[in-house]
């Protein structure tokens, strides 16, 4: 079943966190996004302009409406706009409909310095955080939660024990705020550290929303069953990608690019992305490929079929005399034209590109050993495949 991921936050009218942001990175990954929506923003990429909670009963109802239909995996909480709505969410999650899959991230500030928490929400998330699974602050968050101005880098991790020992909880503390050219993040329980994840910095100011997409696509990872140490990993690398891949919007702190996180080529070099293998045996071909787990997208009669593996690549079988008994190995690139004419400037040999019927763009070769070769431009099939229709 897909996951059912419900998201309880604030709405970004931007696009670049909040509920947008989590329904982007749920749907991305693969899950299902629900959301009980607690407040309305009017914000950009340089600062929040105005905000208006909606009523707790509102933002109960709409959790109570959604786990009693369609059910839920697990949960997302951020903004919640209120000590009342807190409470509220709180007293909701006590029941066992929900389950014990809860991540909290404790939105206190936009990053363009907006806050979004008051002191008595602050002291409000202490109950959420004793029924989740884990709590995400950043290190100005987990100061406040302490009940502190600031930490000293050498009390974080002292300060992060003690809190996960109050409430019963781990802390994923995510070191983005922290100097330095690597970016720390520590998973923290009441007996000390469990596990951290280091890596480079990526330099960006398009930085919008990555606390509330980290949170999100660890909600969706602990909804499919995944431990949490390898929730928590999934999600830095969706995230990584996603600010790597930022689309340069706004004058400030600029969205990610959750849009881009997917397996689409770039414009520099081929990706192996299609194998198509001589099948004799149609029949037996196709009971063993189904029997690995793969799923046939496409069926032609008795001669061809083609299997969706996870992330977008496929393999098919073809019957033998189709394709002189050999494989075909598809590889894909943003401009067969350009491919072609690179190829070529390399002194390889190529056909020129044809349209095909089902909407790629392709030029055929072989390689020294007579292998077949075949470079093909897809674009909007490869997103969108209509085969899958």
């Amino acid at each position: 079943m897909m996951p059912r991921v419900l998201i309880v936050a604030g709405s970004d009218s931007g696009g670049g966190a909040g509920i947008q942001a989590d329904i982007k990175t749920v749907t991305m990954l693969g899950g299902h996004a629900m959301t009980a929506i607690t407040a309305i923003t009017a914000q950009n990429t340089l600062g929040v302009q105005a905000v208006a909670a909606l009523s707790p009963e509102l933002v109960r109802q709409q959790m109570a409406s959604v786990v009693e239909d369609l059910g839920v995996d697990s949960v997302k909480i951020g903004m919640l706009g209120g000590a009342e709505i807190a409470a509220a969410v709180a007293e909701e999650l006590e029941s066992d409909r929900y389950g014990r899959a809860i991540v909290l991230d404790p939105v206190m500030v936009a990053s363009s310095g907006a806050v979004l928490a008051d002191a008595a929400t602050i002291e409000a998330f202490g109950r959420l955080a004793r029924r989740s699974a884990l709590v995400t602050p950043n290190l100005p968050e987990l100061a406040a939660l302490c009940g502190r101005e600031s930490l000293a880098a050498e009390a974080v991790a002292d300060a992060a024990r003690d809190y996960a020992a109050a409430i019963g909880t781990p802390l994923l503390v995510k070191g983005g705020h922290a100097e330095g050219a690597s970016v720390v993040d520590r998973l923290i329980g009441p007996d000390g550290e469990i596990m951290r994840w280091e890596a480079p910095r990526i330099d960006t100011r398009h930085s919008h929303g990555t606390g509330c997409t980290l949170a999100s696509a660890i909600a969706d990872g602990l909804a499919r069953g995944l431990a949490l140490p390898a929730a928590i990993a999934r999600a830095r690398g969706f995230v990584r990608v996603a600010l790597r891949e930022a689309p340069g919007l706004g004058g400030g702190h600029g969205p990610m690019g959750h849009a881009r996180v997917r397996l689409d080529v770039g414009a520099a070099a081929p990706m192996l992305n299609q194998v198509t293998l001589p099948a004799t045996d149609h029949v037996a071909a196709l009971a063993f490929y189904r029997g690995l787990g793969l799923v046939p997208i496409v069926a032609s009669g008795s001669r061809y079929a083609r299997f969706e593996s996870e992330g977008g690549a496929t393999l098919s079988i073809e019957a033998a005399q189709e394709i002189d008994g050999r494989p075909l190995v598809f590889l894909e690139v943003a401009d067969v034209d350009a491919a072609v004419t690179h190829a070529r400037a390399a002194g390889v040999a190529v056909d020129d590109a044809r349209d095909r019927p089902w909407g790629w763009r392709e030029a055929r070769l072989r390689d020294p050993s007579g292998n077949a070769l075949c470079l093909y431009q897809a674009g909007e099939n490869r997103r969108f495949p209509p085969w899958r229709l």
